[in-house]
């Protein structure tokens, strides 16, 4: 009988803030920027320079931490985590080791087996390196420092989680508690969160773990599930082969779906951390922290309970619409100017999620204004237009958030409310389908169905169906005679 097993898997999420300046400096934290433009002596390292802490930094740690049901340390401090790396300026980074911002919290995830909680072993505010860009046209390596001193925290988990179901659910957990703050805009694609796994294999019913590694360069969360499933493939086999588990960073290429061993891990913590002598502890006041815990805004659980009652949504519809921090900021303003919640939820779970999947787009980039929308909204609500020529004007909008009412002028768009005008190519289409009259005679629905859907077409898409309908059974009631 083959042996089963299961993975032990910890994560390592590191987070950049959304503040404007560095974590130590005036220098901006704009993405992009030509290399080595967004720099000053302090976050190239440059000998004499004095850091200076960005406060926001300390209110974004701190709001994630209670979000996150941390304790809070309200004296901390921060310490140089000792390596050379040539991205690296000073050749440490200023972390937090001894006294980190946060610690001991938990979030819960919903998994196919039930909520659970996945605890949090600390978060902790630090700076981040630079960037290597390896030219192989000229077979080398230039630095940009633009990211160097970018502020992040890193929430580091304990080994909680057994599945890559449960890494998903987790991540995507964290990423809208902090989209929800405010902290981040947690863009993977663009390195804003940036998840290392760490997993061990064990028999299933084993106490001890297992020889953990640790994969980097995981940019979206496809690549975090088919690294975790390699990985699990990789140590398996060596087990199954009598083979050791060498503790090692390693690298996950998503192209070649496997990964590389980067470097060794047995000396881990030979990093000499000692506290940092050019900053001073960071004292955290209890007004300060009241003051952090009532400005919390409504995080996504409550926000999903409350549309149930104010708006009357379903929980499947509410789900889907805080799923996206600005999905919901959308659903509500498009809800404050036309007071139609459901039909504004309708338009942003049917035809924006169609249009974000065809584009390949995250909710996050949409653009259009919830006026506009509102605007359509009423257009089909007061019959102005019907909802097939709705869902082409809708297009309009997402891509270039045109106005509707001039879109709908401009394009002739509106019901033709003629009844004469309808009843003529309705006649005119009876006369050219004398088969499909007869049957309707005979009993066959589908014939009214043909019948409407040509005279739509005819109408290009401007009649009332409703009228349409009417119209056709007299006619075709009147052709039994």
């Amino acid at each position: 009988m083959s042996r089963q097993y299961e993975i032990v898997i910890g994560l390592e999420v590191h987070v950049e803030l959304a503040t404007k300046t560095k974590i130590f400096c005036a220098c901006t934290t704009e993405f992009g920027g030509a290399p080595n433009t967004h720099t000053c002596p302090v976050c190239t390292g440059m000998p004499g320079s004095l850091p200076v802490l960005n406060k926001q930094v300390v209110e974004y740690a701190l709001a994630v931490g209670l979000a996150a049901n941390c304790q809070i340390n309200q004296y901390c401090k921060f310490d140089r985590k000792n390596y050379f790396y040539p991205d690296n300026p000073q050749n440490y980074q200023i972390s937090q080791l001894y006294l980190p911002i946060c610690h001991d919290g938990y979030v819960e995830i919903n998994t196919t087996s039930g909520k659970k909680k996945v605890r949090i072993h600390e978060i902790h505010m630090e700076e981040d390196a630079g960037k290597l860009i390896h030219d192989e046209w000229e077979n080398c390596s230039l630095v940009d420092f633009n990211r160097s001193g970018v502020p992040l925290i890193e929430i580091v988990s304990e080994p909680d989680m057994r599945s890559g179901e449960e890494v998903i659910a987790y991540l995507e957990k964290l990423r809208l508690i902090i989209q929800y703050l405010g902290a981040s805009d947690c863009k993977l694609q663009e390195g804003s969160m940036r998840a290392d796994v760490n997993l061990s294999v064990r028999e299933a019913g084993a106490s001890e773990f297992g020889t953990r590694t640790e994969m980097k360069n995981l940019n979206s969360f496809k690549a975090i599930a088919r690294a975790i499933e390699g990985e699990r493939k990789r140590q398996i086999e060596l087990i199954e082969e009598g083979k050791s588990v060498v503790q090692e960073t390693r690298r996950w290429d998503d192209n070649k779906e496997s990964s590389y061993a980067m470097r060794s891990k047995e000396d881990a913590m030979d990093y000499r951390y000692f506290p940092d002598p050019d900053l001073p502890p960071v004292l955290i006041d209890q007004e300060w922290l009241d003051r952090i815990k009532a400005g919390q805004p409504e995080l996504r659980t409550e926000k999903m309970a409350r549309y149930q009652v104010e708006y009357s949504l379903s929980e499947y519809d509410a789900d889907i619409i805080t799923g996206s921090k600005h999905m919901a900021d959308l659903f509500e303003a498009v809800t404050a100017i036309c007071r139609k919640p459901k039909e504004a939820a309708n338009w942003l779970m049917v035809e924006a999620m169609r249009l974000l999947k065809e584009q390949e787009m995250e909710p996050e980039n949409m653009t259009f204004s919830p006026e506009n929308l509102a605007k359509l909204i009423e257009l089909v609500d007061n019959g102005t237009i019907n909802r097939t020529v709705g869902k082409e004007v809708f297009e309009q909008v997402f891509k270039e958030d045109v106005d509707p009412e001039r879109y709908v002028e401009e394009k002739g768009l509106k019901i033709v409310n003629d009844e004469g005008e309808l009843r003529t190519v309705i006649q005119e289409i009876v006369a050219a389908n004398p088969q499909s009259v007869e049957d309707y005679r005979n009993g066959k629905e589908k014939a009214m169905g043909f019948l409407m859907g040509k005279t739509m077409r005819a109408m290009s898409g401007k009649a009332d169906p409703g009228a349409v309908s009417g119209i056709l059974k007299e006619v075709l009631g009147s052709t039994r005679g």
